[in-house]
């Protein structure tokens, strides 16, 4: 039985926080440790600078993003982990999937329609600060899928628009260009795991950097239980009792802990246990799972040259693959030497 390539990226914009670990870190990390998939990882520094134009802030974040799935454990021998901007057929693969991608496709992207629809909203011009890259980024994400073969992509529920197009535009390069029994690039297919957690943030609202309403991922312990503190609470006293199922500090608890000790805070709401002592609970539980990785993390930030290492030896890996395919793409468009 063959193996099953899943491939996911992350955009180096910001720091990781506990929504991210959760969500998507602490899933694929799980994922490269079984033998059974084929796990392709990558830092999407190539869509970072969609939303962000601060150079040093792009490279902090690649940096500590790195640092952070390296520090969590993730097993770059069972894994390719590597860095979008290394691999130099990436972007070339981009032009090609343009020039079959049609334009009515990426009028319907969500992110563009949501700028588009703000803008109107604003009385301003409906292409104000619309880049190309804004307008366009769903053909690399296909570039990112389908350079590598990717059977699935782990996705939430606002990202598989973009899967299905990775798939519509493979779709019609191969119906232009390759025989219906000798098929050039896979058609993806997307993973919602209903079981992973949407975090709340500070505020109640999903966690999100957009929102300003994160947890860090690696705060020191003093900063960890201050931002924990903040968790916006009701005016309940102490041996009030809480609903859990309302309460982002609950939320959050559950993303954490066990069967039982979940249970066990269940009945901690319903006793009324006082929001401080629930906050200092959920403190502990963060981090003892969380703590020694944050060491690590800490250490990798000093020594970047041994991220940059593993993400050399994730790119020429990755690289083996991608030559590949642009040589197969090439010669279907008729791109190739002249004899």
């Amino acid at each position: 039985m063959s193996k099953q390539r899943i491939l996911t990226g992350i955009t180096t914009t910001g720091t990781p926080h506990l929504g991210n670990y959760v969500g998507a870190i602490r899933p694929a990390i799980e994922a490269s440790h079984n033998s059974e998939n084929d796990s392709f990882l990558f830092l999407a520094d190539y869509h970072a600078l969609i939303k962000c134009q601060e150079p040093k802030l792009v490279h902090q974040s690649t940096k500590e993003v790195a640092a952070t799935w390296l520090a969590l454990g993730l097993d770059t021998d069972n894994t390719v982990f590597y860095r979008q901007s290394d691999i130099r057929e990436i972007p070339e693969l981009t032009w090609l999937l343009s020039c079959v991608c049609g334009k009515g496709l990426m009028n319907r992207a969500h992110a563009y329609k949501g700028a588009v629809d703000a803008n109107v909203a604003n009385d301003e011009d409906p292409d104000k600060a619309i880049t190309m890259g804004l307008f366009s980024y769903p053909v690399l994400m296909a570039a990112d899928i389908v350079m590598f073969g990717a059977n699935k992509v782990p996705v939430g529920k606002d990202q598989i628009q973009h899967v299905e197009m990775a798939r519509d535009m493979a779709q019609r390069f191969n119906h232009i260009y390759a025989s219906k029994k000798q098929p050039i690039l896979t058609l993806p297919e997307y993973v919602v795991d209903d079981n992973v957690a949407v975090l709340q943030g500070l505020d109640g609202r999903k966690m999100s950097k957009s929102y300003g309403n994160t947890i860090p991922l690696f705060l020191t312990e003093k900063q960890l239980q201050k931002h924990i503190n903040k968790i916006q609470t009701n005016l309940l006293e102490p041996g009030e009792a809480k609903d859990p199922d309302t309460s982002t500090v609950f939320q959050i608890w559950q993303a954490f802990a066990n069967e039982a000790q979940t249970a066990e805070m269940r009945q901690a709401f319903a006793d009324g246990i006082g929001w401080g002592d629930a906050k200092k609970r959920l403190f502990a539980l963060i981090n003892e799972e969380i703590g020694e990785a944050r060491e690590r993390y800490n250490e990798l930030l000093k020594q970047p040259e041994e991220i940059e290492a593993e993400l050399q030896k994730g790119a020429e890996k990755a690289r083996k693959y991608s030559q590949t395919m642009m040589e197969k793409v090439r010669q279907s468009v008729g791109i190739y030497g002249l004899k």
